[in-house]
């Protein structure tokens, strides 16, 4: 019974797609959230089918849209009354459904490549919030955007029964040759009081590691220069972060600026 609220979403400019779930039960990213670089994102909810998922990304893979898929998947479900579904293609296409025995309040709102649904929530505007945060961020990175819609969701009261579990997952537009890197952001929240918060905590250190991941890669060709910028964009989101001074120190000691190295070390 994952009664929650969900956006599934796509950036317009670089076709990334993301989802981004929370709901009063246990590990919530195993079940609702779905998603393949180059084919598009699902959130199957309510009582939920998670047979969806995958049936529906094999369907978007032989080159169906976001609503034929969702119809088909809906049309072979004996139980679709109970269920909400939202599927979001690699094109930007957008499919929605809520089932009319889904618990109150229960609905979902249909935008430009994306959509946010919920069901069993405290007040009867959490998806018109969700949909107000993320249309107003626009120019905003993906993730940014649907943690924003989460936000907003938790805000206004989210699911009646509390909080437990998150999950925000970002994929590239287009399949290319290497799939390990296809998954942009994997990030879940499997058991915590406040998920949502959680969630953004854990964003910021990915951004983080992010700078980190950059910086050693500028290091490996050579680019200290470049390599020093990424370090110092990261200590900037967390100054009290030891570690990265530590490992900036480090790459300063191979490549033996042993003068500048020593002080951050000390």
């Amino acid at each position: 019974f994952t009664h929650t609220y969900s956006i599934v979403a796509r950036d317009e400019k670089t076709g990334e797609m993301a989802i981004g779930v929370q709901t009063h039960w246990f590990s919530v990213g195993t079940g609702v959230s779905w998603g393949e670089a180059g084919v598009g994102v699902i959130a199957t909810q309510a009582l939920v089918n998670k047979s969806l998922g995958p049936k529906g990304l094999a369907l978007l893979k032989e080159g169906l849209d976001a609503k034929t898929t969702l119809d088909s998947l809906l049309a072979q479900d004996e139980l679709r009354e109970a269920r909400q579904l939202s599927i979001l293609d690699a094109k930007g296409n957008v499919a929605t459904y809520t089932g009319k025995n889904c618990v109150s309040f229960a609905g979902h709102i249909q935008g430009k490549q994306y959509a946010v649904q919920s069901n069993m929530m405290i007040a009867n505007d959490v998806n018109k919030k969700m949909s107000v945060a993320f249309e107003s961020s626009e120019g905003k990175p993906l993730a940014e955007r649907v943690i924003l819609a989460l936000e907003a969701a938790q805000k206004t009261g989210g699911d009646i029964r509390g909080q437990q579990s998150a999950v925000l997952m970002v994929f590239k537009g287009k399949k290319g040759n290497e799939p390990w890197n296809e998954k942009l952001v994997d990030l879940r929240i499997d058991d915590h009081q406040t998920p949502v918060k959680e969630l953004r905590r854990l964003y910021t250190a990915h951004l983080i590691y992010q700078h980190m991941n950059k910086a050693a890669g500028f290091y490996e060709k050579s680019d200290m220069s470049a390599a020093m910028k990424e370090y110092q964009e990261a200590i900037k989101m967390a100054p009290s972060n030891q570690e990265i001074s530590f490992w900036m120190a480090v790459m300063l000691a191979n490549d033996r600026q042993i003068k500048t190295a020593l002080p951050i070390f000390k």
